[in-house]
């Protein structure tokens, strides 16, 4: 028997491509491995990887939404107006746009598998209004996040860091999971022993990964150890990979995207999967645009600009298709990792606004030209 999850071409390319942007960043410009731009990067990373992990979720059933970046600046502006303005406590700011934004996808949800509006369509709306709306909720002015000079949950989100030993706990911790949960996925389906090669691959993975958390912890350290807004990306993408690779529902969601038809027919309730795949993504965009805000320290009005291209990008470099049915959290990561990695490269080597974009959308256009070549059948 062979190894439940073999690495492929698709796999093999990601890993290659990730170490041949780190490669070249690291010989371009020195600064780059320093363990300050490593630990700015991946609270970037967190952000974006959080944001293109509820993406993950509605592009499993064969949807895509273009509204989240004007989604996540909306929620991110509603919080930092009540908060600042409003004299709200900002826990309870949060929270009320949180649930504002859960209740707005739902919505959206329900245009998309009641009325069988094109999800593109009124995602594109949404991007729309929603944009109108924050610039009215701002009112076209840059507000901080912090009134008054008192800094409160809100503002820490994304700027409180863990002290070192708290980080190697967490790391020890997370790969005692990480191997716990590689050894149950070593098992047969049938019940029967794993072959000797399925749990050497499965115990190489949680080795392997242990390895990187803790060196990710040890790099942080360096500078002021471990960021918050990383412990809250890697607990959302546990969560995810829980609910999509563990779950009914998420069984679901590769189901309807792989044939809704049949779905349907099988007694899957396609409606309700999805109306609850975009709820979930309202609300990791209101997260996204939690940190974000905090990460930046203000609402401006253009705050969460492109950040919808790069969720999908990271979707689609990390081996999920369009067309649904097909996506991992591992790989959701791979290209969230490549998206921040370049774009962190970039701004240290002072690359332009406008050669960033044509680098974002060639990365893309790669990315997708690679899976669609992988995917078509072999004669």
């Amino acid at each position: 028997m062979k190894p439940s999850r073999p690495l492929n071409l698709r796999d093999s390319a990601i890993v290659l491509a990730l170490l041949g942007v780190c490669l070249f960043f690291s010989l371009a410009e020195p600064r780059f491995l320093e363990a300050r731009n490593l630990t700015l990067l991946f609270t970037e990373l967190a952000i974006s990887g959080t944001l293109a992990m509820g993406m993950l979720l509605v592009i499993l059933p064969g949807h895509i939404d273009l509204s989240v970046g004007s989604g996540l600046a909306l929620m991110g502006g509603l919080a930092t107006v009540l908060t600042a303005r409003a004299g709200w406590p900002s826990s309870l700011a949060m929270a009320a746009a949180t649930a504002c934004s859960i209740l707005l996808w739902w919505g959206m949800g329900r245009l998309v598998v009641l009325a069988r509006i094109p999800a593109f369509i009124v995602t594109l709306a949404g991007m729309l209004v929603f944009r109108g709306l924050f610039w009215l909720v701002i009112q076209n002015q840059t507000i901080a996040v912090v009134a008054g000079g008192q800094r409160n949950a809100y503002s820490q989100l994304s700027t409180l860091y863990l002290s070192p030993t708290q980080g190697l706990v967490l790391a020890s911790l997370l790969s005692f999971v990480l191997i716990g949960s590689s050894l149950l996925q070593s098992r047969s389906r049938q019940g029967q022993p794993p072959e000797f090669a399925d749990r050497e691959f499965h115990f190489l993975r949680a080795f392997v990964s242990a390895q990187a958390l803790t060196l990710l912890v040890l790099v942080t350290n360096q500078f002021r150890g471990l960021p918050l807004p990383l412990v809250i990306f890697a607990s959302v993408s546990v969560l995810v990979h829980c609910l999509i690779a563990h779950t009914p529902w998420g069984r679901h969601l590769y189901a309807i995207g792989g044939n809704p038809e049949a779905a349907l027919l099988s007694g899957i309730a396609v409606n309700r999967v999805v109306l609850g795949a975009f709820a979930l993504l309202g609300g990791l965009v209101a997260l996204t645009g939690l940190m974000l805000t905090s990460y930046t320290g203000n609402s401006t009005t253009d705050l969460g600009e492109w950040m919808e291209l790069d969720a999908v990008a990271a979707c689609v470099i990390g081996g999920v298709s369009l067309r649904g049915g097909r996506g991992s959290v591992a790989g959701v990561l791979a290209g969230a990792l490549i998206m921040a990695t370049l774009l962190s490269g970039m701004t240290l080597m002072s690359i332009t606004p406008e050669h960033k974009l044509i680098a974002r959308g060639l990365v893309l256009l790669a990315a997708v030209g690679l899976d669609v070549r992988l995917s078509r059948p072999h004669s």
